[in-house]
C-alpha cells in the first residue's frame, strides 16, 4: 500500500523533525454498526497514518571552533524514532496538510506523534 505513494512523491525532502504522513481513511461505522457522521470526525483530536517520509532529526549545535578551512555543511543530527512504513497516531492539531497529485499529505512534527505501530517483518 505504501509503495504506490512513494513513487509519486520522491523528490520531497522532508526537513528537520518531521514527518510525511498519508493519512489513514478514519472509520465510518462502530464495531456495533453505529454510523459516524462526518462532524464527529472532524472533532476528534488525533489521527492516524502511514508514514512515507521522515526528515534527518533534531539538529544539534556544533560546539567545536568555527575555523576557515573546515567544511560548514557538517550538521549533526539526532535521529527520530519514526520510520518510514510506520502507522503513526499523532495530534491532529499540529499536522499541516498539503495537496500534491490530488492526493492528500500530512506534514507533522515528530513531537506530535502520541505512538507508533511497527510490522516488525518489515522493520
Amino acid at each position: 500500500m505504501i509503495q504506490e505513494y512513494l513513487n509519486t512523491i520522491e523528490k520531497f525532502v522532508v526537513v528537520g523533525d518531521r514527518v510525511l504522513i498519508k493519512p489513514r481513511d478514519m472509520e465510518t461505522h462502530t464495531r456495533s454498526g453505529l454510523v459516524l457522521p462526518a462532524s464527529v470526525k472532524e472533532k476528534e483530536e488525533i489521527q492516524s497514518g502511514y508514514i512515507l517520509k521522515t526528515g534527518p532529526g533534531y539538529p544539534i549545535p556544533n560546539m567545536e571552533v568555527d575555523e576557515a578551512w573546515k567544511s560548514h555543511d557538517d550538521t549533526k543530527y539526532i535521529g527520530m524514532q519514526a520510520s518510514e512504513g510506520d502507522l503513526a497516531i499523532f495530534l491532529k492539531s499540529r499536522a499541516h496538510e498539503i495537496e500534491f497529485e490530488n492526493e492528500k499529505y500530512l506534514i507533522v512534527p515528530h513531537s506530535a506523534i502520541l505512538l507508533l505501530i511497527r510490522d516488525e517483518m518489515e522493520a
